[in-house]
């Protein structure tokens, strides 16, 4: 089998670019695989506009095209007086996120050094460390009006040397014989004229082009999980013509292969009930009834299985119920089983969850008690994964219910209440006198009233009385206590405070 034709593009296009064509009406281009690298002129020569407008071009023509580790990756460089990496080829792997980057482009200016960021590509780019894949076509997208303060013919020649194709979109202000002995060949084919406003009648095209050339020519595997992949190839039989035989084993175990046959209009086929992270070696073998087509192989490693759950967290505890979330929440999960039940006890209680879930609320709970939790996770091929966890539920508390005092002479008056509800630890009572220093006594849960002395006749004073939790603050009930002078007759007179 040969390898795949790496691809230049050269777009040739320093001058303002041609409206562009309307979004959505292109349809998605299909099983393709490439390494697309953009060279766009960011040289001081190009206006702001024409820069503006270039970006424009450059997202509207890779719209089609689906982004990913097994389909096209795409990179960006500047060229200006030295090379300038935008971005490589593995950073943006959805055209979400490379519409995005292309639209965050600033420019950079400088010189025009085409011919040494030709061979930045060529040395630094076209490499495993930027993100290119071996056996996958290579794509430079040059963006420029044809002319470069240095010289491209040698860089040009060694990137074609490498097999790369080299497309050529010229503004009208380039040298024609120098752009077609740029371009690969047939020139026809692979160098256009268009004046820069008409720039988006070639747009369509242009993919039409790009895709012909890193149109999937060989076995490959996508949609890769833990148990399966999706195997996707040319169509190399029909089914009048003959049939397929697929072969696949972990690797360095024969004995475990597994033979399947299809019929001759099958490209793609999805391979299920495979072990996570497990290398398999695959074998498609066509039996065409006329003529010999040699077998495609291909390898391919199945993802490390997520172990769910592998952690769990607790929040927004109250008296009587908690949350309770775990992650990750792996795809192969059908079912989540939540036990909960005191500590203390042995009583447990179930609460299943949808797969697709990472979290529930666990309600009628005891306060102020401790849990213990445990979700299991039950994935779908049967086997379970569990994780507990200790949760603790919130204090009961409740405010002071009917506050009131009882004259005890001119100057004081015994405050009582009613007890609060809840494990109460104690009772605060806070006195604010109108002449005077204010007060704070701390007095037992057994205790439920207090003396308080030293009030100014003719006098507002104001009595709040708090009971104390172990973990979260009572709500305090507050009065107010008017003193008669004196000489008047009565004590006190009072009314609530909210």
């Amino acid at each position: 089998m040969s390898s795949p034709i790496p691809l230049l593009l050269i777009l040739c296009l320093h001058g303002v670019l041609g409206q562009s064509p309307q979004r959505g009406l292109q349809p998605t281009l299909p099983d393709l695989e490439g390494d697309l690298l953009f060279l766009l002129d960011s040289s001081g020569s190009v206006s702001y506009y024409e820069f503006s407008r270039i970006k424009e071009f450059i997202a509207e023509l890779l719209l089609p095209f689906t982004f990913g580790p097994h389909d096209v990756q795409t990179g960006i460089v500047h060229i200006s007086t030295m090379p300038i990496l935008e971005f490589p080829f593995d950073r943006h792997l959805s055209t979400g996120a490379i519409q995005h980057a292309i639209r965050n482009i600033q420019q950079v200016m400088g010189d025009t050094n085409t011919g040494k960021t030709l061979s930045f590509a060529k040395e630094k780019l076209f490499t495993a460390e930027a993100g290119a894949r071996p056996n996958v076509p290579k794509v430079l997208v040059w963006v420029t009006d044809g002319f470069s303060t240095d010289d491209i013919s040698q860089p040009m020649q060694l990137l074609k040397d490498m097999g790369v194709t080299v497309f050529i979109v010229s503004t009208g202000r380039g040298n024609y014989l120098e752009l077609s002995a740029a371009a690969s060949q047939p020139p026809e084919k692979h160098l256009h004229f268009v004046d820069v406003d008409d720039l988006g009648i070639i747009t369509k095209e242009l993919q039409d082009a790009i895709a012909a050339v890193i149109q999937a020519k060989r076995l490959r595997a996508t949609d890769i999980s833990t148990s399966s992949f999706r195997l996707t190839w040319p169509p190399l039989l029909t089914r009048d013509t003959g049939y397929y035989i697929l072969e696949y084993a972990p690797s360095g175990e024969p004995r475990r292969k597994v033979i399947k046959q299809l019929t001759g209009d099958h490209t793609n086929i999805v391979v299920d009930q495979l072990a996570s992270q497990t290398t398999y070696e695959v074998a498609l073998i066509p039996e065409s009834n006329e003529r010999y087509i040699p077998p495609q192989t291909t390898r391919v490693t199945t993802l490390e299985e997520v172990i769910s759950p592998a952690q769990i967290l607790i929040s927004e505890s109250k008296p009587h119920s908690i949350r309770v979330s775990w992650s990750p929440i792996p795809e192969n999960v059908a079912t989540y089983q939540v036990m909960y039940g005191p500590l203390t006890s042995n009583l447990v209680q179930l609460q299943e969850v949808d797969g697709r879930l990472n979290s529930t609320v666990l309600e009628d709970l005891a306060a102020n008690t401790s849990y213990l939790v445990t979700v299991s996770a039950i994935y779908k091929s049967g086997r379970e994964k569990a994780l507990s966890a200790k949760a603790c539920t919130q204090e009961e508390y409740s405010k002071i219910k009917h506050l009131h005092f009882e004259d005890l002479s001119a100057s004081s008056v015994k405050a009582s209440w009613d007890p609060a509800g809840g494990d109460v630890l104690g009772y605060r009572v806070r006195c604010r006198r109108q002449a005077g220093p204010s007060t704070l006594l701390s007095v037992s849960p057994q205790i439920h009233s207090v003396l308080l002395s030293d009030l100014t006749p003719g006098s507002t004073n104001k009595v709040c009385v708090k009971p104390v939790y172990k973990s979260l603050p009572g709500k305090a009930l507050c009065r107010t206590i008017y003193r008669q002078p004196a000489s008047a007759v009565g004590g006190y007179r009072h009314q609530q405070k909210a």
